[in-house]
Protein backbone atom coordinates (compact mmCIF):
# COMPACT_ATOMS: atom_id res chain seq x y z
CA UNK A 1 0.00 0.00 0.00
CA UNK A 2 2.92 2.48 0.27
CA UNK A 3 4.07 2.50 -3.36
CA UNK A 4 0.53 4.13 -4.56
CA UNK A 5 1.73 6.91 -2.07
CA UNK A 6 4.33 9.77 -2.89
CA UNK A 7 6.30 12.31 -1.31
CA UNK A 8 3.65 13.77 1.83
CA UNK A 9 0.60 11.79 0.80
CA UNK A 10 -1.49 10.18 2.89
CA UNK A 11 -4.39 7.83 2.63
CA UNK A 12 -7.54 8.93 4.77
CA UNK A 13 -10.36 6.83 5.86
CA UNK A 14 -13.81 8.02 4.23
CA UNK A 15 -15.26 5.52 6.65
CA UNK A 16 -18.02 5.10 4.13
CA UNK A 17 -18.34 1.60 3.05
CA UNK A 18 -14.41 1.06 3.39
CA UNK A 19 -13.52 3.95 0.94
CA UNK A 20 -10.35 5.62 1.61
CA UNK A 21 -8.49 8.89 -0.61
CA UNK A 22 -5.03 9.28 -1.03
CA UNK A 23 -4.36 13.29 -0.10
CA UNK A 24 -1.64 15.44 0.31
CA UNK A 25 -2.37 17.93 3.42
CA UNK A 26 -0.07 20.67 1.41
CA UNK A 27 -3.25 21.00 -0.20
CA UNK A 28 -4.56 18.86 -1.77
CA UNK A 29 -7.43 18.09 0.66
CA UNK A 30 -11.00 18.05 -0.33
CA UNK A 31 -13.48 20.59 1.43
CA UNK A 32 -16.84 21.20 2.89
CA UNK A 33 -17.81 22.09 -0.25
CA UNK A 34 -17.71 18.94 -1.95
CA UNK A 35 -19.19 17.00 0.80
CA UNK A 36 -22.54 19.39 1.17
CA UNK A 37 -22.20 18.91 -3.14
CA UNK A 38 -22.24 15.15 -3.01
CA UNK A 39 -25.44 15.21 -0.31
CA UNK A 40 -27.10 17.55 -2.21
CA UNK A 41 -26.91 15.35 -5.73
CA UNK A 42 -29.52 12.76 -6.54
CA UNK A 43 -27.66 10.22 -8.20
CA UNK A 44 -29.37 8.14 -10.97
CA UNK A 45 -29.64 4.39 -10.34
CA UNK A 46 -27.54 2.71 -12.99
CA UNK A 47 -26.96 6.39 -14.35
CA UNK A 48 -24.11 7.96 -16.19
CA UNK A 49 -22.47 10.52 -13.73
CA UNK A 50 -19.85 13.32 -15.02
CA UNK A 51 -17.54 14.98 -12.14
CA UNK A 52 -16.20 18.16 -14.12
CA UNK A 53 -13.26 19.49 -11.95
CA UNK A 54 -12.76 16.35 -9.35
CA UNK A 55 -9.78 17.48 -8.18
CA UNK A 56 -8.49 14.50 -6.21
CA UNK A 57 -11.36 12.45 -6.89
CA UNK A 58 -13.86 12.62 -3.42
CA UNK A 59 -17.12 13.36 -5.89
CA UNK A 60 -16.87 10.43 -7.95
CA UNK A 61 -15.96 8.34 -5.06
CA UNK A 62 -18.51 9.71 -2.37
CA UNK A 63 -21.10 8.71 -5.30
CA UNK A 64 -19.75 5.25 -6.06
CA UNK A 65 -20.26 4.62 -2.00
CA UNK A 66 -23.66 5.74 -1.79
CA UNK A 67 -24.98 5.27 -5.36
CA UNK A 68 -25.60 2.58 -7.81
CA UNK A 69 -23.96 4.47 -10.60
CA UNK A 70 -22.95 2.17 -13.38
CA UNK A 71 -20.39 4.86 -14.87
CA UNK A 72 -18.51 7.48 -13.24
CA UNK A 73 -15.93 9.92 -15.31
CA UNK A 74 -14.02 12.49 -13.11
CA UNK A 75 -12.46 15.08 -15.50
CA UNK A 76 -9.56 17.42 -13.99
CA UNK A 77 -7.30 19.01 -16.11
CA UNK A 78 -3.80 19.02 -13.83
CA UNK A 79 -2.23 16.10 -14.22
CA UNK A 80 -0.73 15.74 -10.71
CA UNK A 81 -4.06 16.02 -8.80
CA UNK A 82 -5.55 13.32 -11.95
CA UNK A 83 -3.05 11.36 -10.35
CA UNK A 84 -3.73 10.92 -7.15
CA UNK A 85 -7.44 10.46 -8.13
CA UNK A 86 -6.54 7.71 -10.11
CA UNK A 87 -4.71 5.99 -7.64
CA UNK A 88 -7.04 6.41 -4.88
CA UNK A 89 -9.19 4.25 -7.78
CA UNK A 90 -6.86 1.89 -8.15
CA UNK A 91 -6.90 1.84 -4.18
CA UNK A 92 -10.70 0.72 -3.85
CA UNK A 93 -11.01 -1.77 -6.77
CA UNK A 94 -13.22 1.21 -8.48
CA UNK A 95 -12.12 1.02 -11.64
CA UNK A 96 -14.87 -0.88 -13.25
CA UNK A 97 -16.94 1.99 -12.03
CA UNK A 98 -14.99 5.66 -11.78
CA UNK A 99 -13.08 6.76 -15.21
CA UNK A 100 -10.39 9.51 -14.63
CA UNK A 101 -9.76 11.98 -17.64
CA UNK A 102 -6.65 14.15 -17.44
CA UNK A 103 -8.50 16.38 -19.99
CA UNK A 104 -9.55 19.87 -19.81
CA UNK A 105 -12.97 19.99 -19.00
CA UNK A 106 -14.25 21.81 -22.44
CA UNK A 107 -13.00 19.17 -24.52
CA UNK A 108 -14.94 16.45 -22.65
CA UNK A 109 -17.03 15.56 -25.48
CA UNK A 110 -13.94 13.79 -27.29
CA UNK A 111 -14.09 11.85 -24.37
CA UNK A 112 -18.06 11.08 -23.44
CA UNK A 113 -20.44 10.74 -25.82
CA UNK A 114 -22.64 13.95 -25.87
CA UNK A 115 -25.85 13.59 -24.17
CA UNK A 116 -25.06 10.18 -22.60
CA UNK A 117 -24.52 11.16 -19.02
CA UNK A 118 -28.07 11.30 -16.36
CA UNK A 119 -26.13 13.46 -14.27
CA UNK A 120 -23.22 16.11 -13.88
CA UNK A 121 -22.11 17.37 -11.08
CA UNK A 122 -19.91 20.55 -10.37
CA UNK A 123 -17.54 21.89 -7.79
CA UNK A 124 -15.53 24.47 -10.07
CA UNK A 125 -13.32 27.52 -9.58
CA UNK A 126 -15.17 30.11 -7.87
CA UNK A 127 -13.26 33.47 -8.64
CA UNK A 128 -12.99 35.06 -12.00
CA UNK A 129 -9.09 34.96 -13.62
CA UNK A 130 -9.05 38.70 -13.64
CA UNK A 131 -6.68 39.92 -11.45
CA UNK A 132 -3.22 39.73 -10.27
CA UNK A 133 -2.63 36.14 -9.51
CA UNK A 134 1.00 35.48 -7.49
CA UNK A 135 1.06 32.35 -9.58
CA UNK A 136 -1.41 31.46 -12.18
CA UNK A 137 -0.09 27.84 -12.90
CA UNK A 138 -0.04 27.17 -9.49
CA UNK A 139 -2.26 24.12 -8.31
CA UNK A 140 -4.28 26.44 -6.24
CA UNK A 141 -4.61 28.89 -8.64
CA UNK A 142 -5.89 26.76 -10.94
CA UNK A 143 -8.74 25.26 -8.78
CA UNK A 144 -10.05 28.96 -7.23
CA UNK A 145 -9.90 30.83 -10.59
CA UNK A 146 -11.04 30.86 -13.99
CA UNK A 147 -7.75 30.13 -15.20
CA UNK A 148 -8.02 27.08 -17.07
CA UNK A 149 -11.96 27.43 -17.46
CA UNK A 150 -14.58 29.85 -16.77
CA UNK A 151 -17.95 29.61 -15.70
CA UNK A 152 -19.49 29.80 -18.90
CA UNK A 153 -17.30 26.58 -19.79
CA UNK A 154 -18.53 24.50 -17.31
CA UNK A 155 -22.36 25.07 -17.40
CA UNK A 156 -21.94 24.54 -21.43
CA UNK A 157 -19.93 21.13 -21.16
CA UNK A 158 -22.51 20.26 -18.35
CA UNK A 159 -24.83 20.74 -20.88
CA UNK A 160 -23.41 18.70 -23.99
CA UNK A 161 -23.24 16.11 -21.83
CA UNK A 162 -26.71 15.28 -20.53
CA UNK A 163 -29.37 13.60 -21.91
CA UNK A 164 -33.31 15.59 -21.87
CA UNK A 165 -34.57 15.77 -18.43
CA UNK A 166 -30.84 15.19 -16.92
CA UNK A 167 -29.59 17.05 -13.61
CA UNK A 168 -26.85 19.47 -13.64
CA UNK A 169 -25.71 19.56 -9.45
CA UNK A 170 -23.11 22.75 -8.92
CA UNK A 171 -21.66 24.76 -5.40
CA UNK A 172 -19.96 27.59 -6.33
CA UNK A 173 -20.54 31.31 -4.24
CA UNK A 174 -24.03 33.54 -3.56
CA UNK A 175 -22.28 36.26 -5.82
CA UNK A 176 -21.84 34.59 -8.77
CA UNK A 177 -25.97 33.46 -8.42
CA UNK A 178 -26.91 36.03 -11.37
CA UNK A 179 -24.19 34.81 -13.79
CA UNK A 180 -25.07 31.54 -12.91
CA UNK A 181 -28.88 31.42 -13.60
CA UNK A 182 -28.47 33.56 -16.97
CA UNK A 183 -25.77 31.18 -17.98
CA UNK A 184 -27.79 27.96 -17.25
CA UNK A 185 -30.40 29.80 -19.46
CA UNK A 186 -28.54 29.74 -22.03
CA UNK A 187 -27.22 26.38 -22.18
CA UNK A 188 -31.27 25.24 -21.87
CA UNK A 189 -30.55 24.43 -17.77
CA UNK A 190 -33.29 25.39 -16.51
CA UNK A 191 -32.82 25.98 -12.16
CA UNK A 192 -35.13 23.92 -10.15
CA UNK A 193 -33.86 24.25 -6.88
CA UNK A 194 -30.83 26.95 -4.98
CA UNK A 195 -29.77 26.17 -1.51
CA UNK A 196 -27.77 28.90 0.35
CA UNK A 197 -25.07 27.42 2.76
CA UNK A 198 -24.50 30.17 5.81
CA UNK A 199 -21.87 29.73 8.15
CA UNK A 200 -24.55 30.47 10.73
CA UNK A 201 -27.51 32.23 12.19
CA UNK A 202 -27.36 35.65 11.49
CA UNK A 203 -24.60 35.61 9.22
CA UNK A 204 -24.39 35.61 5.26
CA UNK A 205 -24.89 32.79 3.38
CA UNK A 206 -20.96 31.97 1.84
CA UNK A 207 -22.13 28.52 -0.63
CA UNK A 208 -24.78 28.39 -2.93
CA UNK A 209 -25.71 24.86 -4.23
CA UNK A 210 -28.15 24.77 -7.11
CA UNK A 211 -29.49 21.87 -9.38
CA UNK A 212 -30.73 22.85 -12.75
CA UNK A 213 -32.48 20.16 -15.14
CA UNK A 214 -31.62 20.37 -19.30
CA UNK A 215 -34.39 21.33 -21.34
CA UNK A 216 -37.17 21.77 -17.48
CA UNK A 217 -39.85 23.78 -17.65
CA UNK A 218 -39.55 27.28 -15.51
CA UNK A 219 -39.89 26.66 -11.79
CA UNK A 220 -37.46 27.37 -9.12
CA UNK A 221 -37.58 26.50 -5.96
CA UNK A 222 -35.62 28.35 -2.70
CA UNK A 223 -34.99 25.07 -0.20
CA UNK A 224 -34.59 26.68 3.61
CA UNK A 225 -31.23 27.96 4.44
CA UNK A 226 -28.55 25.39 5.55
CA UNK A 227 -26.59 26.72 9.00
CA UNK A 228 -23.24 24.95 9.26
CA UNK A 229 -22.45 26.01 12.90
CA UNK A 230 -25.07 26.35 16.40
CA UNK A 231 -23.80 27.22 19.34
CA UNK A 232 -19.90 28.40 19.60
CA UNK A 233 -18.00 25.75 17.41
CA UNK A 234 -20.39 22.85 17.30
CA UNK A 235 -22.05 21.63 13.82
CA UNK A 236 -25.67 21.93 13.74
CA UNK A 237 -27.49 18.65 13.43
CA UNK A 238 -28.11 18.79 9.94
CA UNK A 239 -24.64 19.21 9.31
CA UNK A 240 -23.72 15.88 11.60
CA UNK A 241 -26.48 14.18 10.03
CA UNK A 242 -24.54 15.07 6.41
CA UNK A 243 -20.99 14.21 7.61
CA UNK A 244 -22.02 10.81 9.14
CA UNK A 245 -21.99 9.95 5.61
CA UNK A 246 -18.20 11.03 5.56
CA UNK A 247 -15.03 11.27 7.72
CA UNK A 248 -15.09 14.97 9.23
CA UNK A 249 -11.46 14.45 10.43
CA UNK A 250 -10.30 14.18 6.93
CA UNK A 251 -11.13 17.20 5.05
CA UNK A 252 -10.43 20.77 5.02
CA UNK A 253 -12.76 22.73 7.06
CA UNK A 254 -10.97 26.21 6.29
CA UNK A 255 -13.24 29.03 5.27
CA UNK A 256 -16.46 28.38 6.73
CA UNK A 257 -16.62 31.15 8.98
Amino acid sequence: METILKENERIDDLQLKGLKIIQNPDGFCFGIDAVLLSNFSQITKGGVVVDLGTGTGIIPLLVAGKSSARKIYGVEVQETVADMAQRSVLLNALSGRIEILNINLKDVHQHVEKGAADVVISNPPYMPAGGALVNPGSYKAISRHEVLCTLEDVVSSASTLLKEKGAFYMVHRPSRLVDIICLCRKYKLEPKQVRFVHPREGKEPNILLIKCVKSGNPELRIMPPLYVYGEGEAYTSEIYDIYAQVNIDVFDKRGND
